[in-house]
């Protein structure tokens, strides 16, 4: 229990004296690069989901 009770402290001891933490605005920009990628990759994804969709529908079509 005493080594759990050490690995606490300096962990907390770490994350308070010697981690970097960023700053609020670095923090925002970085935010919105990422929701800015997500919708991005989301719009990428739809559009090569209706395309392909179309594509099947047109070669399904043509077996009927």
């Amino acid at each position: 229990m005493n080594k759990f009770v050490v690995f606490i402290k300096e962990s907390y001891q770490e994350l308070t004296e010697m981690v970097s933490w960023p700053k609020w605005e670095n923090l925002q920009q970085s935010t919105m690069i990422v929701i800015g990628s997500t919708l991005f990759i989301t719009a990428i994804v739809a559009l090569m989901d209706f395309i392909s969709n179309g594509s099947m529908k047109f070669i399904y079509s043509l077996f009927k």
